[in-house]
């Protein structure tokens, strides 16, 4: 069995100067064009790679900087603060172990355990539950940060003693790697330090390692694919022979490309090279499958055949600890392709994906078309990722723009959306904001990061805290609970409260030693030297010195308050509005919005409205409040400019048409714009559906069965949004036999003229097979008014694209004098047979590049 001599890895982080008393020499200067290499005498490594180890260290120097803010925490104060962050991690483990030990989680408002199979079954939430006492292996490397050698050994024994993996149980791999391949891994590296270091637990002979062996072993069978990239869930006794599993087909690319580093340090920690070179193919897979223009990737694909099931691209669900392993596992490996691969990616996220300090997803393919409206709660460890690569600015940017969500919520909701309104209001006690906020605090020394923790604290105390643990929260809004208290608030969030409270000369551990999984477990960076005799680690002819030199940080100081200072106002509501801190861009105006008018009137902008919801703008500098806001009128017309382009390509590409003739006799058709989903089938090309439309009863369709349910068959449904997920709308419409479901807007006013189309999202299971379409309350209103005069009138869901290419071709036949009646494209043999199909003749039909 591996053993370790922390002593001698230090030099690993000792980075300015190093035991051997040679000084680090890193070639960089304030423009970031050097492509220089020096090398490090300790470790021979070039410095363009090594930087990226230091750049943690050189942030630290920061600190000392002449802009340090004047309201800093007292070391009364911060004591304080890491007493109380202790005890709260003790009043949710006692509330554990004693009410719900050997269960996997705890239920803290029924005060006892959740068991797999045992209490109500919560769907897919399940499979993150193995009855293998989760929660305990998870916490057991959080007692050694504590200092709480006893009860480590204590709880070692019992895990020793209690937990096993011969179940008939389908679990996810993603979580339970995370989870308990690296509570286990991380236990046993630390009961073996300690038993060296402290002289405690002398009976310790590597039984966790080998509990983590058998598991391993367990998982490898969902490797078994002809991509090499793992399904999402295997059985811990029967594999993918589990009849349950047969068809298993889809897997999110975080689920797939979080295995490495909790692979590779069980293969080199036991001398096992299967688990780390499944890993590896694992992760070359889903590099191969990036999108070769933008490189990007998306969140959801199949295992067998490696095609996108789901094209958004962003840092958050889905997605988001695939980009942090990219990363880590460079650090802990060694391997510099992983370094490219992981600044490949970066520079297109902050690309395409990053607009100022907000994170909004895109489409991979279509890189410019934003995907959805909302942002999520995981993208909070994004600010995390990017203090350890050294990209130090947005990071403080993205970072304050969560904490003023933060601020105006609460907590920062499980999803919020582009104007910062809750999207979805759960919020489960997650770790990942705070984690960012230790890390900068860490990097900078910043006091205000202290601040922020401290509000996170006592948020957590007052509103989350229950006589039994902590309970997540059902919805910021009200702060009802919900009694669920996930394994990962004492693996993580109370771990990184205690860190950030913390000096590091005051832990037992060298954190800088180690590198934190997903799961916030240590892993030392001493595995690296135990290599993997049968994995080779070459520089891919693939990547070049380009890939590179983003990796260190610029030389230029720069102290985080100047970075967040513009930002202060930037969530409006939240403090009090200084208009000259935050300039409007064109790309967040809403016309609705009264600040954003009275913003552009400031700016010297005027709006003369053209009817039907349109407007035009014309900018005098002359009417601007000063010269400076006039610059700002001129900045934002040229925004709005590039943004109308823009839009007129992109939103025509993905929008959806909901058309109908202006009479019943009519061949003239108009179209309304609709937004598309993620979870039907996408109308493309010639691809349509027609027929009458219906109102659903009642108009939420949020009941199990519709009151008029037997008059929706072979209709297209009209429900109203709201009560209930789109997704749960479309399975009631699909169950009645519609041919297609229309959502229409809830919130008076809202059109798609004024405010960007999105695409509704789903849960992850595609099992919708109808298209589901969303319009705007303008739009609708519209279309109710001719549904009011034309009861049993068709209409046509189509591509907008395609409708506008269909007038064009109907246009270009009376142009040309032809005889021959334009209908719309013809639907393919999929297409309801109620559907009435002409086809537009091939000489008048326009070429497919407008």
């Amino acid at each position: 069995m591996p053993n370790f001599d922390f002593d001698k890895r230090r030099t690993s982080h000792n980075c300015l100067h190093n035991r051997s008393g040679s000084t680090t020499k890193i070639i960089s200067n304030n423009n970031n064009s050097s492509s220089g290499f020096s090398f490090n005498k300790l470790t021979n490594m070039p410095s363009f790679i090594t930087c990226t180890l230091l750049a943690f260290c050189l942030f630290i120097t920061l600190a000392s900087s002449d802009s340090i803010p004047t309201q800093n925490m007292s070391n009364k104060e911060r004591e304080a603060l890491r007493e109380e962050a202790r005890d709260m991690f003790y009043h949710a483990y006692h509330a554990y172990m004693d009410n719900a030990y050997p269960a996997d989680e705890l239920m803290p408002l029924s005060c006892k355990g959740r068991y797999r199979g045992v209490t109500p079954s919560r769907g897919d939430m399940d499979d993150i539950l193995g009855n293998f006492s989760m929660t305990l292996v998870d916490t057991l490397d959080t007692l050694v940060v504590l200092g709480d050698f006893a009860e480590f050994e204590h709880a070692v024994k019992l895990v020793i003693r209690d937990v096993q993996f011969d179940s008939d149980i389908i679990v996810s791999v993603f979580e339970t790697n995370i989870r308990m391949m690296g509570g286990l891994l991380s236990a046993h590296i630390l009961a073996e330090y300690i038993q060296k270091n402290a002289q405690v637990m002398p009976w310790y002979k590597g039984e966790l390692l080998e509990m983590a062996r058998d598991l391993g072993y367990r998982l490898l069978p969902a490797f078994n694919t002809s991509t090499g990239i793992p399904h999402a869930r295997v059985n811990l006794r029967y594999g993918m022979k589990d009849e349950l599993l047969k068809k298993s087909r889809e897997t999110c690319t975080a689920c797939a490309g979080t295995i490495l580093l909790e692979f590779a340090a069980l293969s080199r920690l036991t001398g096992d090279p299967i688990f780390e070179a499944r890993a590896h193919a694992a992760m070359d897979a889903l590099w191969k499958l990036r999108h070769r223009g933008s490189d990007l990737m998306g969140t959801v694909l199949n295992v067998h055949s490696g095609d996108w099931v789901r094209r958004d691209s962003g840092v958050g669900a889905g997605i988001d600890s695939y980009y942090e392993y990219l990363f880590k596992s460079y650090v802990l490996l060694g391997d510099d392709k992983y370094l490219a691969r992981f600044n490949r990616h970066y520079n297109a996220v902050m690309k395409y994906v990053s607009e100022g300090p907000m994170l909004l997803d895109v489409l991979m393919h279509r890189p410019h078309a934003k995907s959805r409206n909302f942002m999520d709660a995981l993208l909070a460890f994004w600010p995390g990722l990017q203090v350890l690569s050294g990209d130090l600015k947005p990071a403080v940017q993205t970072h304050e723009m969560l904490y003023q969500v933060m601020q105006m919520h609460t907590f920062i909701p499980e999803a919020f959306t582009i104007d910062f309104q809750i999207h979805w209001g759960q919020h489960h006690l997650r770790p990942e904001f705070i984690e960012s906020t230790y890390f900068l605090y860490r990097a900078t020394g910043d006091h205000h990061y202290l601040q922020v923790g401290k509000k996170v604290l006592k948020a957590l105390q007052q509103y989350a805290k229950v006589p039994c643990g902590y309970a997540a929260v059902n919805d910021v809004r009200t702060g009802k609970h919900e009694d669920r208290m996930d394994s990962f608030v004492l693996s993580e969030t109370f771990k990184y409260l205690y860190l950030l409270f913390t000096e590091p000369q005051d832990l037992i551990l060298n954190i800088d030693e180690f590198v934190f999984t997903t799961e916030a477990h240590l892993l030392p960076l001493s595995l690296a030297q135990l290599g993997n005799s049968t994995y080779s680690f070459r520089q891919s002819e693939e990547h070049n010195v380009l890939d590179f030199m983003r990796t260190c940080p610029s030389s230029n100081k720069l102290f985080p308050e100047k970075v967040r200072k513009p930002l202060r106002n930037f969530i409006t509501g939240s403090c009090p509005r200084t208009p000259a801190t935050k300039r409007l861009r064109a790309l967040d105006f809403q016309a609705s919005n009264a600040d954003h008018l009275r913003a552009v009137y400031d700016m010297g902008i005027t709006m003369v409205s053209l009817g039907d919801g349109k407007v035009r703008l014309f900018h005098s500098f002359y009417n601007a409040k000063s010269p400076e806001e006039g610059e700002m009128g001129l900045q934002f017309m040229q925004e709005m400019l590039e943004l109308t382009k823009l839009q007129s390509l992109n939103q025509l590409a993905q929008l959806q048409a909901v058309a109908y003739p202006l009479d019943d006799k009519s061949n003239e058709w108009t179209a309304l714009m609709a937004g598309p989903s993620h979870f039907s089938p996408e109308l493309t090309e010639d691809d349509f559906v027609e027929s009458e439309v219906l109102l659903a009863e009642p108009l939420r369709a949020c009941d199990e069965r519709l009151a008029n349910a037997e008059k929706v068959k072979g209709k297209i449904l009209i429900a109203e949004r709201g009560d209930c997920t789109f997704v749960s709308k479309a399975r009631l419409a699909q169950k009645a036999g519609a041919l297609a479901l229309i959502v229409c807007d809830n919130v008076p006013g809202s059109s798609g003229e004024t405010q960007p189309m999105f695409a509704m999202s789903g849960d992850g299971i595609n099992d919708v097979k109808i298209p589901v379409v969303f319009m705007y309350s303008q739009e609708f209103a519209k279309l109710s008014k001719v549904m009011q005069r034309r009861p049993h009138m068709k209409i046509r869901i189509m591509q907008m694209i395609e409708f506008k290419r269909w007038q064009m071709a109907k246009e270009s036949s009376k142009v040309n004098g032809s005889n021959t009646t334009e209908a719309a494209p013809s639907a393919p043999s999929t297409t309801p047979s109620s559907s009435t199909t002409t086809k537009v003749t091939k000489k008048s039909k326009p070429e497919k590049e407008l």
